[in-house]
């Protein structure tokens, strides 16, 4: 999915060269937007003649910049421009309430090495950061890449984050991580830019960028996982709120008198549909089980397991019920752990937004489930360092601007 044009000159009008340093400009920011387009598209994409784009394509191949690979376009064999494997490479970094995930990609989205590794409850800052650098050291070293062409890491954390200082801005939310610039930590043990979001932030980034939110410039994702999230693109832009709160429909509170939840307020929507709280209503039928547990048993059609994760469901479509209705996005991507259950989850959570939705006849709210699985948030945070950071027309890398 491309637009017909894309403005991205950076430059005044001027002499031939400012012009051709211009054009090379757009094209290149064109190839690192989409991850890799065909000549015919460049054109249509930056509004360069056909003639242009082939001429600069020769000149940014003889430089290194860019790199071409044959593809198959509508039946067709094509020849795909992607930005070249020596410019370098970025990290995706998920740290989950309970896993970590590391993923290497190169700027054509090419998604090069990954690990994934079981983190202890309540984890610490430092070993997490520890564990964090080690991985991405480690697959750096397995794809023979130096430290060096590392440029940029994105870094998904299950709490609000303020972008600004890449400090999680409400307490408690993940206990012990609280008053830590912790893009600035991490940076240092790798010497590279890093940039810290919220994971469910990510996730709408990635559903936005290349899943099932595609073409759609407003589009709400919805996390349920060990907690509940919700990310929204607005415009194709993330929108985080003034200090990183928007979206944070787990705090929204449903039982007045209900338990303490994790950020101090009581009855949050995370207390009831949390997975402390979905194990909780299982144990006496069925003993201690594990989140992996409830979401295997549902999919093997346990009716208790079933029961639990459909009631979750419902509660959370009420919650974004409400947020819709404010935003009126064009689709509601739901993703997450739970979300592998299928219409378990995403059956009553649909019939819950659409009941409290206003109905719109032209066009109709969708509520589907997301194309990439528990892989949203970490490719969220590879687009996150590809967006983050500009290629110049030499084929140099630079801190850009988050999206």
């Amino acid at each position: 999915m491309y637009p017909s044009r894309v403005n991205t000159d950076r430059s005044t009008p001027g002499s031939q060269t400012s012009l051709r340093e211009a054009n090379r400009l757009r094209l290149v920011d064109a190839v690192k937007r989409f991850g890799g387009l065909t000549q015919v598209e460049l054109a249509a994409a930056t509004g360069l003649s056909t003639a242009t784009v082939s001429t600069i394509v020769k000149e940014l191949i003889a430089a290194g910049v860019v790199e071409t690979h044959t593809t198959s376009r509508s039946g067709r064999r094509a020849q795909k421009v992607t930005i070249a494997r020596r410019v370098g490479l970025v990290a995706g970094v998920q740290v989950g309430h309970r896993h970590l995930q590391v993923t290497l990609a190169d700027f054509s989205r090419t998604v090069v090495a990954e690990q994934q590794m079981p983190l202890p409850a309540e984890h610490r800052l430092d070993t997490g950061l520890d564990r964090v650098a080690l991985l991405i050291v480690d697959l750096l070293e397995r794809v023979g890449a130096q430290t060096d062409e590392l440029l940029a890491v994105g870094l998904a954390l299950p709490a609000p984050v303020d972008s600004a200082t890449g400090m999680i801005s409400v307490r408690g939310v993940l206990r012990g991580w609280d008053d830590t610039h912790i893009g600035q930590v991490l940076s240092k043990r790798l010497a590279t830019p890093v940039f810290v979001e919220n994971d469910a932030n990510l996730g709408a980034l990635a559903e936005h960028d290349f899943g099932a939110a595609r073409g759609a410039r407003d589009s709400i994702f919805v996390r349920a996982s060990y907690g509940t999230g919700a990310g929204l693109v607005l415009g194709d832009h993330l929108h985080r709120g003034y200090a990183g709160t928007a979206g944070e429909i787990g705090h929204v509170q449903i039982t007045p008198d209900g338990p303490i939840c994790r950020c101090g307020n009581r009855g949050c929507l995370e207390t009831v549909v949390g997975a402390t709280a979905l194990l909780e209503m299982l144990r006496t039928s069925h003993g201690p089980l594990t989140l992996r547990d409830v979401i295997a048993q549902a999919i093997e059609g346990d009716p208790g397991c079933r029961r639990v994760v459909a009631d979750a469901g419902a509660r959370i479509g009420a919650a974004v019920a409400t947020l819709a209705t404010g935003i009126n996005p064009q689709c509601v991507v739901v993703g997450g752990e739970l979300a592998e259950t299928g219409e378990v989850l995403v059956g009553p959570l649909r019939e819950a937004v659409l009941r409290h939705v206003v109905p719109n006849t032209l066009a109709p709210l969708e509520v589907v489930v997301g194309e990439l699985g528990t892989r949203a948030e970490v490719m969220g945070a590879v687009a996150l360092a590809l967006r983050s950071t500009d290629v110049a027309s030499d084929g140099s890398a630079v801190q850009g601007f988050a999206p």
